[in-house]
């Protein structure tokens, strides 16, 4: 698996709920995604209840905090059923089934999408989405933040070379 997929897959890693799993493979993340580091060593030395308890504070309470893409751009809206849909036909187009039981457009579905792809265009169509969110998790200070920043960082540079 190339770096750069491997680097997605761990962010889809670090950005689902913190179950037991997810603390078994921390040791493997911290050194497959360097990017991620600074969010593993502080998964490392929280214990997973805290850690999980953190989660559900950061992403289940609130919208401000969404891992919905779609949800960025229209809300709760009909117009994010069109969306959902589109995300959907991107995914078979590729030939892979969303399963999942989060929507398609849950962003750790999308990184890995992109893992198992190498194709960027999701997370690069959505680059506002993400910067609003890396801010928001920023201003609340949780480590989330420094995972949106690994994301933000690693995707390509957008039309006129600036990065947000």
């Amino acid at each position: 698996m190339p770096s750069d997929a491997v680097f997605y897959q761990a962010a889809a890693l670090c950005l689902t709920y913190p179950d037991d799993d997810f603390v078994a493979r921390l040791p493997l993340l911290r050194e497959a995604a360097p990017q991620l580091r600074e969010f593993t060593d502080h998964a490392t030395v929280t214990p997973p209840q805290e850690l999980a308890a953190h989660y559900v504070q950061v992403f289940d309470f609130e919208d401000r905090h969404s891992l919905y893409l779609s949800w960025w751009r229209d809300g709760d809206t009909r117009h994010r059923g069109m969306s959902l849909v589109r995300f959907q036909d991107i995914y078979k187009a590729y030939g892979m089934e969303f399963t999942g039981e989060e929507l398609p457009d849950f962003l750790p579905a999308v990184l890995e999408f992109t893992a198992r792809t190498g194709n960027t265009d999701l997370l690069t169509e959505h680059r506002d989405c993400l910067t609003q969110l890396r801010g928001r998790l920023t201003d609340f200070g949780t480590p989330y933040a420094c995972v949106l920043d690994a994301v933000c960082t690693a995707l390509p540079a957008p039309p006129g070379g600036v990065r947000p």
